[in-house]
């Protein structure tokens, strides 16, 4: 059974970092392609990085430069460090795997409870 959970969300003010962790367990990180998103109240669920099998990474205009997704293969963890941070990146993150170990387009299958990230001005 495959398990995902968030944990390191907070409640910073504008120019802080956090870094976030998802802890797998079912599925080995370092073989799936893995993603984050997040939702604000409100607001559509938005993808904001990717990283693939191989070790690419995709993120999005909001996001890049600021946002980084790195894996450690050996605690099965997904990160993401998040930076230079801005009240609009004010959400619930969750990461997610898809149904096999390849991402094809939006198909995700496994999901996260989610992380609130709250940034002050």
């Amino acid at each position: 059974q495959v398990q995902l959970v968030e944990s390191g969300g907070g409640s910073v003010q504008t120019g802080q970092s956090l870094r976030l962790s998802c802890t797998a367990s079912g599925i080995t990180v370092g073989s799936y392609c893995m993603a984050w998103f997040r939702q604000a109240p409100g607001k559509e669920r938005e993808e904001v990085a990717r990283i693939y099998v191989v070790g690419g990474t995709a993120y999005a205009m909001s996001v890049k430069g600021r946002f980084n997704a790195s894996k450690d293969n050996f605690k099965n963890i997904l990160y993401l460090q998040l930076n230079s941070l801005k009240p609009e990146d004010t959400a619930m993150y969750y990461c997610a795997a898809p149904p096999t170990q390849y991402c094809r387009g939006d198909d995700f299958a496994y999901w996260g409870q989610g992380t609130q990230v709250t940034v002050s001005s």
